[in-house]
């Protein structure tokens, strides 16, 4: 059997697992468990590609016990029955029961005497908050912990381990990363481990080896061996996309002239859709903040447009396109939320503040959600100093307001007398 990379490379013991340390590492819950072996069933709730899988067998092999695997999804309750069976010939088993959020009564009601006798570990997986889609019944006789999303550094962790390792892993390829590629594959799955692991696996055994026998492995190679780009078919020839782009820039260079033309030409060729479509992009990404109302009203234009169809639809589009050439301009939103996802995409996430996590079901206080969270409209002016931003990003500043128009000016001082209570109340 061909196994992906990331199941051979499953950690054999708590000593191969990365990341999760809160769980994990040396004293504290999970360790403890196993290394007195008073083990508990439990709840793993977390993300794709976090580790779920991996604490659960490595578990099952510091403690030696037998491990089995099922999915409450699509596997039966006669495969159950088998697990059940096999706890009483031999002794305790660990089962990673995948999806548990979508176990049914009968499998439930199957499993809790055999839980409550602790026949079998249960150790339930899912990517669904567990207070509000796992059953009381089962929640009731189990532990539960939440499983973080891992770290760029974790996953490079893993990557070597998985490139030096010459039994289940890459060991035997020679291989050679760029600095960029290791950026692509610790950063571009967002935390996800198994992702990583089998882009990596594919690059590395998709790409030729060089005049001295090395597998040099890119930053494109690895983009595209984890599925990162999207490939835009050209229907229509460079030409229509390149009138596209005229008629943005014409509108965004407040050139009228040029824009109707633009829009003429997308017109005559029938394509209604995309000069619709690119006006409302223009409207909100080149004036924006600058005119709200006139990003308003080219949405008004566009759906008379969409109604009355061509050829009327020239004149309700020809009004928006004037009206938006003739605007001041302000780009501001655009670069503030680009901003935002480049420290995304670039690893700077981190932890939402437990103050400001959901905790309207039963459980949260367990987890410490939404404990200390004050509510502005308690306080004068409907507005109180707290953190919102993760401790990682808390001094950033995404919007950068433009002043081009009295509208944003205004903005501008809101946002920033705000900013200044905030950050002396925080200081």
């Amino acid at each position: 059997m061909n196994q992906p990379l990331a199941y051979r490379m499953r950690p054999r013991n708590l000593n191969e697992v990365v990341g999760q340390q809160h769980l994990i590492g040396p004293s504290k819950i999970i360790w403890r468990m196993v290394h007195t072996k008073l083990l508990s069933s439990m709840i793993l709730y977390g993300p794709p590609g976090t580790g779920k899988t991996s604490i659960a067998s490595a578990i099952a092999g510091s403690t030696k016990y037998a491990f089995r695997q099922l999915n409450a999804a699509t596997d039966s309750k006669k495969q159950l029955q088998i697990v059940a069976e096999e706890a009483k010939m031999s002794g305790t088993v660990v089962l990673l029961l995948d999806e548990i959020h979508r176990l049914d009564k009968t499998k439930q009601d199957f499993l809790l005497p055999l839980l409550e006798s602790g026949q079998i570990i249960l150790i339930g997986a899912t990517t669904e908050n567990p207070y509000l889609a796992i059953n009381p019944a089962i929640r009731s006789r189990t532990q539960i912990f939440e499983v973080k999303s891992l770290t760029p550094q974790d996953i490079k962790q893993a990557l070597q381990l998985a490139l030096k390792d010459t039994e289940r892993g890459l060991g035997n390829y020679q291989t050679s990363l760029t600095k960029n590629a290791w950026q692509v594959f610790t950063h571009a799955t967002n935390g996800d481990l198994r992702s990583s692991l089998n882009g990596l696996e594919l690059a590395v055994k998709s790409t030729p080896k060089d005049k001295d026998d090395i597998i040099q492995i890119n930053s494109e190679i690895a983009s595209e061996s984890l599925q990162q780009k999207t490939l835009l078919t050209d229907k229509n020839g460079d030409d229509h996309y390149d009138v596209i782009s005229a008629f943005q820039k014409s509108i965004r260079g407040s050139d009228t002239d040029a824009a109707l033309y633009y829009l003429a030409r997308l017109l005559e060729g029938g394509d209604l859709k995309t000069a619709i479509r690119r006006l409302i992009v223009c409207a909100y990404e080149d004036i924006g903040l600058a005119n709200p109302p006139v990003c308003q009203r080219t949405v008004t234009a566009c759906s008379a447009a969409e109604k009355i169809g061509l050829p009327e639809a020239r004149i309700p589009l020809a009004d928006a396109v004037i009206e938006l050439c003739l605007s001041p301009k302000s780009n501001s939103g655009i670069l503030a939320i680009d901003a935002a996802l480049e420290d995304i995409r670039s690893g700077k996430v981190g932890q939402i503040p437990d103050s400001l996590k959901d905790s309207h079901y039963k459980g949260s206080e367990k987890l410490q959600h939404g404990i200390g969270y004050q509510y502005p409209h308690d306080f004068a002016n409907d507005w109180v100093a707290q953190q919102y931003l993760p401790d990682l990003l808390q001094k950033r500043q995404y919007y950068q307001a433009k002043t081009n128009s009295k509208y944003e000016t205004n903005l501008k001082k809101t946002y920033d007398h705000l900013h200044t209570l905030q950050n002396h109340t925080e200081s």
